[in-house]
């Protein structure tokens, strides 16, 4: 589908719609479809985005800014209408490409009431492409800028009922506020969130990213992090068994381990092959990877931070160990740590760890996860950052439905 995205700025100017159009462009035209964005102000950010640029939809243009100042004043200067004319000449021969058109902003805010006015007058003609109006600010709610407003045209087009025009809002709140402006029914409006892309937040590099995706690990829910060489005396076996005890509960859990066999002891690799049959019978064999396997090779520095960065807890269940690094690589990404009850890592995380003996019930062990994890605020709040909010879940589960019902 041909989609245009419409907004006074485009990137690379920083502000918050300016980053909604960057994911969104990006990722509509990742899904294969043509995306066209158009600004006043603004730089071609992507080689699979058109950019279109119009100085005149700038709401920081000389003439457009002249026109706002008489415009707060009450006063429709007499080259209003002819602004509105220029800009729609400019806008039609790129709108006649498109089958949507998404106008970020322009419906409900009077920073170019000029470019309000060339999109009424399109669509009051029945002018395409079909319109959905993007609001994340509303003028006539905002105490600053009620001064500025005024009764009748164009004011008017901010706070009234458009012809052939979905509306958006980014929150519950928002959509009640259109809904009583506009004199809408709150349910025809569609309440679609901004995101994050948590990779880049967490300072995870694009191929790292794409790996981690491919596996699943990035849906994850959580993500229990194992991070050792498959030996016995790392009891593995119990973190598998505690996984399948939380599936039932946690369908998304992932028990990720991230070594190979250790190189020093013929017997790792028999144990190894008795830890992937008790996978298999488990259930598990989506649910609990050995990275080392599934990517051919040891994860490197990036992948082992990333991983701590995505866990939701480190899970330590060893029968014996020297020292215990994963707990102090643990503290520092400010993981929960459940391990094992031993000298080693009592000496180490002290009172900062959930301990277990390492013969524990299984059923035992999982309920005490679960029970941390989900009395735990900020572990809650994490967990739905990464699951409801990702940029990518976003686009796919609301903004191209959205397109595609247009």
């Amino acid at each position: 589908m041909r989609i245009a995205i419409l907004h006074y700025a485009a990137p690379p100017i920083i502000g918050g719609v300016e980053r909604v159009i960057y994911y969104h462009a990006r990722l509509l035209a990742a899904l294969g479809h043509e995306i066209s964005v158009i600004a006043g102000r603004g730089e071609p950010f992507d080689p699979t985005v058109a950019f279109y640029p119009v100085d005149l939809i700038d709401s920081r243009h000389p003439e457009i800014a002249a026109l706002k100042s008489e415009l707060d004043q009450g006063i429709v200067s007499p080259t209003f209408a002819a602004v509105i004319e220029r800009i729609e000449a400019n806008l039609a021969p790129i709108l006649e490409k498109a089958d949507v058109l998404i106008a970020h902003n322009v419906l409900s805010l009077h920073k170019n009431l000029m470019l309000t006015a060339a999109l009424h007058q399109r669509a009051a003609a029945g002018c395409g492409p079909r319109l959905i109006a993007w609001h994340h600010d509303l003028a006539w709610t905002a105490s600053r800028y009620l001064p500025e407003l005024h009764d009748g045209y164009p004011w008017d087009l901010l706070r009234q009922a458009w012809p052939n025009t979905q509306h958006v809002t980014v929150s519950s709140a928002r959509r009640d506020e259109v809904a009583a402006i506009f004199g809408i029914p709150a349910g025809d409006i569609k309440v679609i969130p901004g995101g994050i892309d948590a990779a880049d937040f967490l300072g995870i590099d694009g191929p790292t990213a794409d790996r981690l995706s491919k596996l699943g690990i990035l849906e994850a829910d959580p993500m229990l992090l194992l991070p050792s060489r498959i030996t016995r005396r790392k009891n593995i076996e119990l973190a598998l068994r505690v996984t399948a005890m939380m599936q039932e509960r946690c369908p998304r859990v992932k028990l990720i381990v991230t070594g190979p066999p250790g190189p020093h002891n013929a017997e790792n690799t028999p144990y190894f092959d008795e830890l992937k049959a008790l996978r298999s019978s488990l259930g598990l064999n989506n649910q609990a990877l050995f990275l080392t396997e599934e990517l051919g090779e040891p994860p490197d520095n990036a992948m082992m931070k990333a991983l701590y960065r995505l866990a939701g807890a480190l899970i330590f269940p060893s029968f014996e160990e020297g020292f215990g690094l994963p707990i102090l690589e643990a503290g520092l990404a400010r993981l929960p740590i459940f391990c094992a009850d031993i000298p080693a890592l009592r000496e180490l995380a002290r009172d900062g760890a959930h301990y277990f003996s390492p013969f524990a019930d299984a059923g035992v062990v999982a309920q005490q996860i679960e029970q941390v994890l989900s009395t735990s605020q900020t572990a809650h709040l994490r967990n739905r950052v990464l699951n409801d909010y990702d940029w990518s879940g976003i686009v796919r589960r609301y903004v191209e439905p959205l397109i595609s019902n247009a």
